[in-house]
Order: structure tokens, then C-alpha cells, then sequence
């Protein structure tokens, strides 16, 4: 695969991380397209390319600690201090570890339905009218949350439940079409929270959860025969940079329109997207 289309999937992946439609679906519908223009790049359901689709979101990662870098210093200290006070002396589990358990429990719920249907959200890469179908879900799943009226829940009153519920939600994006922002946000407001908190938990819960994918499809993928594959470090390399500067500026636009309920705007951009697939306007396929 070369520089030039690398870059080109980074900059779409940077771009779409975060705005509430899918950036894998629009990197699954451009590798579609590239390979059906006769360009040389690994099926996109293949592990190899799947790996690479997780290697530039682990460049979008790098957009979140810039953005949120106060946010995730404070979560990080508050953390570490409280855990040293509870082994001091017992003490009530301080806000900051309650949260950094909470996350927790939502990465073991998106485990466990990511591991039950991986192989059944992975075969979706090869259909791209099956990703039209879920950019249309989302597309609703967006529309309605933005007319939810002002959630009353902060932080102190996110329960075990909400934390499940969330990743759960955060599993089922790993089906391409189903943006990972969108329907975590979309969770947390339904249970209550308040949108500048839905909001920085969806994003800190993508840190361990993209991470952790990465690696298990790393492992899958390198423990296997690795001289047929056609990506090599370099190019994950440059597709992760990319994404992450491009991710930055996304990510700032993104915070500022979820603030003023503004994401439904999305959905005609998704729906929009949808048709033009499903009806071969943007042509698809091997």
C-alpha cells in the first residue's frame, strides 16, 4: 500500500474519529472504493487491514490526551492519590477511583460482547450495504439524543449499571456503520448524564478499550505466517500520525458542537451517505 493512500485513510480516519459517524465505515467504504479504482491494499476484512484500521485509532488516542490533557492529569493524580490513602488508612473510595472502576467495567462489557460477536461484526467489513443500514441507525440513534432534554446526573451519580450499559453500547460499535462516540454518548445521556460528562467518559473509555483491541488483533495477526502480509510498520506508523493531527482539530470541533446538542446534524450527513451507497452512487466493491 502506498504513502499517499495511507495518509489518505489517516486523514480519514483523524477526521471521523470523533465526529459522531463512524470513522470505520468511512474507512471500510474508501478502502472498498480504492480497491474497486484497481489500487493495491489488503481486503478490508482481512486481520491485516483490521489492524491497521485500530493502529490510526490508536492515533486518535493521541488527539484525546491533548485535548483532554488537564481533564486526564487530574483523573490520573486523583486516582493515584486516592488508592494511596485507602492502603494508608480505610477511607470511602474517593470519587477519582470510583471512576477509574467504573471505566473499568465498562471495558469489560465491551469485551465481553466484542469477544461473543467479533467474528460476526468483522464479516460486516466485507458488505458495505450492511454498513449503509447501520450509518442510518446511527443517523436516528443521533437525532434522538440531541432532543433529550437537560440530563440531571454528574459524575458522583454514575451507578454500575451506567457503566454497563455504556460498554455494552461502546461494543456494539465495533460493527462498522455504529460510530463509537455517537452511541456511547448517546448511552450515557439516556441514562441521565449530563452532556459535558457523557461526553468525557465516552472519550476516556476509548483509551484502554482501542488499546486493548490493538493488541489482541496485533497478536492475531503476527502469530500468524507473517510473509504474505503487505503492511509493514512504516506505514502503520505514518497512518497512526496522521490521524492523530488531524484527529486533534476534529476532536475540538466535536466537544464545542456536542455542548450546544448540535449532533444532529450528523444524521443527515449519515443518511445522506447511506442512500448514496445502498443505490451504487458511491461505487463500492471488489
Amino acid at each position: 500500500m502506498s504513502i499517499a493512500i495511507v495518509v489518505f485513510l489517516g486523514i480519514i480516519q483523524g477526521a471521523f474519529m470523533f465526529l459522531p459517524v463512524s470513522s470505520t465505515a468511512h474507512l471500510v467504504l474508501a478502502q472498498h472504493w480504492l480497491i474497486g479504482q484497481g489500487a493495491d491494499l489488503p481486503a478490508p476484512d482481512s486481520p491485516e487491514m483490521i489492524l491497521f484500521d485500530l493502529v490510526v485509532h490508536v492515533g486518535t488516542l493521541i488527539s484525546i490526551v491533548v485535548v483532554f490533557r488537564r481533564s486526564l492529569w487530574r483523573l490520573t493524580c486523583d486516582t493515584l492519590s486516592g488508592l494511596r490513602n485507602m492502603l494508608a488508612k480505610p477511607s470511602p473510595i474517593p470519587l477519582a477511583v470510583r471512576l477509574a472502576l467504573l471505566l473499568a467495567l465498562s471495558v469489560l462489557a465491551t469485551g465481553v460482547i466484542g469477544i461473543t460477536f467479533k467474528l460476526f461484526f468483522e464479516a460486516i467489513f466485507a458488505y458495505p450495504q450492511m454498513v449503509a443500514l447501520t450509518l442510518t441507525l446511527t443517523g436516528i440513534l443521533l437525532w434522538i439524543s440531541d432532543k433529550l432534554p437537560p440530563r440531571p446526573k454528574g459524575l458522583r451519580d454514575i451507578k454500575p449499571s451506567t457503566a454497563l450499559i455504556i460498554g455494552a453500547a461502546q461494543g456494539l460499535a465495533l460493527i462498522p456503520g455504529i460510530s463509537r462516540s455517537g452511541i456511547t454518548i448517546a448511552a450515557a445521556l439516556f441514562t441521565g448524564m449530563k452532556r459535558r460528562w457523557a461526553a468525557e467518559y465516552s472519550f476516556f473509555l476509548a483509551i484502554p478499550t482501542i488499546l486493548a483491541a490493538t493488541l489482541v488483533q496485533a497478536i492475531q495477526v503476527y502469530s500468524a505466517d507473517t510473509s504474505s502480509l503487505r503492511l509493514g510498520w512504516m506505514e502503520m506508523g505514518v497512518g497512526m500520525l496522521v490521524a492523530a493531527l488531524v484527529g486533534t482539530f476534529a476532536l475540538y470541533l466535536v466537544v464545542r458542537l456536542l455542548r450546544r446538542a448540535q449532533l444532529r446534524f450528523f444524521s443527515w450527513y449519515l443518511w445522506l451517505l447511506a442512500g448514496l451507497v445502498l443505490f451504487g452512487f458511491i461505487p463500492v466493491g471488489y
